[in-house]
């Protein structure tokens, strides 16, 4: 049996936890059973979730049984920690559409067939359908001392507030995700939650609650929120959110995210969100204090986290799409692949006839795409030498652009300058 504590310890993981000591010695002694909730706000998992879904991965891979718990029933609340204001709530079709997404992510994550230690993925919204309002309330909501919640951070801060407070609804929350951890107690073994520092409140109310209901000692741990140096959140950038799924966030999206880590940074995320050893994470810490330059930290923590979410193929799409940003000539691709790459890039659409026969000019083809506002100025870029096709370097003013310029079935990619791209797709 790994020991998973002092690992997490090293690692930064350990923000709080109900008895550390005792924590330690508890797991060392055979297979525990936890959990992790997460909120199904959206469709797909983003970069703030990966956290949580490593901690799991780390604890079964130490020889203990992970639960990653979707709310169903809780998403339709919205939990109020951290959170400023009253979220707007889902409706049940798009609740069920965004439990879905979500569960398909994590099964890349954990294992769910692998004998005494193979991953449950639970819904509450299975147990919660059963409870009506005035049985909760009896059964579950005794139990809770309103002074007790008042005290919580997460409803404290909100009831400071004079422009808004807090609903019962999101009051009510501490009740739900409490009641999910005696649930899994008692339906699974489940003795330990883990969450974000935020969730303290919550976690520390189910053990408040299964002690009052059964007599039954739980545990807690949270981990630190995924923050930058500056004290911003990690997996936000001018664009949006870094998401986890390929059609929201591409590979070579999310590869490049950590690519720019910036030094400050790096050495966390190796921590935090990877699973290289304690010897190769201070090899690399010493690496970016001695050649920063050379960004061998964040290279390497953007291949780990790129192939561990979408893949050994998405790796290989996002470091082809790096190379061809930084000049590689672009050859023999597909329609899906070069488009994946060329997400962001701005294109234009034009009939395949316009490139038959002698074809369409490189100065039209620049103009059409908006990469020069005139001829006289795509001549300049011409002369210049700052017009490029497919990566390759146009040199004469009457270059034309014809069906062997494809770089994939209907696709032509021109550049002026560096890292002005532009596409042209050819329809039938």
């Amino acid at each position: 049996m790994t020991d998973v504590f002092t690992d997490l310890k090293w690692r930064g993981l350990i923000h709080q936890a109900t008895d550390e000591q005792h924590l330690q010695k508890w797991l060392s002694e055979g297979c525990r059973t936890l959990y992790i909730g997460f909120d199904p706000t959206a469709d797909s998992l983003h970069v703030g979730s990966l956290l949580q879904l490593m901690m799991l991965r780390r604890f079964q891979r130490a020889g203990h049984r992970p639960i990653a718990l979707v709310g169903g029933a809780t998403g339709m609340i919205g939990d109020p920690s951290g959170k400023n204001d009253e979220r707007n709530l889902l409706s049940l079709d798009a609740l069920h559409a965004n439990v879905l997404g979500m569960e398909q992510q994590m099964r890349s994550f954990l294992d769910f067939d692998c004998g005494k230690t193979s991953a449950a993925l639970v819904n509450n919204a299975d147990w919660m359908r059963n409870f009506s309002y005035l049985d909760f309330l009896r059964d579950v909501g005794k139990h809770f001392p309103v002074n007790v919640m008042m005290n919580k951070d997460s409803v404290k801060s909100r009831l400071q507030r004079d422009d808004g407070g807090i609903s019962f609804t999101e009051f009510s929350y501490m009740l739900l995700q409490a009641y999910d951890f005696v649930h899994l107690s008692a339906e699974f073994d489940c003795e330990l939650q883990c969450g974000g520092s935020d969730q303290w409140g919550n976690i520390t109310a189910g053990i408040d609650l299964a002690r009052r209901l059964r007599g039954q000692q739980l545990y807690g741990i949270t981990c630190p929120l995924l923050t930058k140096a500056d004290g911003s959140k990690m997996g936000k950038t001018e664009s949006g959110t870094i998401w986890l799924a390929a059609d929201r966030t591409s590979p070579y999206q999310f590869y490049q995210y950590w690519i720019n880590v910036t030094d400050e940074d790096v050495g966390k995320c190796l921590r935090v969100l990877t699973e290289l050893s304690q010897e190769e994470i201070e090899a690399l810490d010493c690496a970016t204090a001695e050649r920063a330059d050379q960004r061998e930290a964040q290279k390497r923590l953007a291949e780990e986290l790129t192939k561990l979410v979408h893949g050994a193929e998405g790796y290989a799409v996002a470091t082809q799409a790096t190379r061809i940003f930084f000049g590689e000539e672009i050859s023999d691709l597909s329609d899906s692949e070069l488009l994946q790459i060329f997400s962001d890039v701005p294109s234009e659409t034009l009939e395949r006839s316009r490139i038959e026969g002698e074809g369409l000019t490189v100065i039209d083809g620049l103009i059409a795409t908006g990469l020069v506002k005139s001829k006289g100025e795509a001549r300049r870029a011409i002369e210049q030498g700052g017009a490029y096709v497919n990566n390759r370097r146009v040199t004469e003013l009457a270059a034309m652009l014809t069906a062997k310029d494809l770089a994939s079935e209907s696709v032509i990619v021109l550049r002026r300058g560096k890292r002005n791209y532009a596409l042209l797709r050819l329809s039938s």
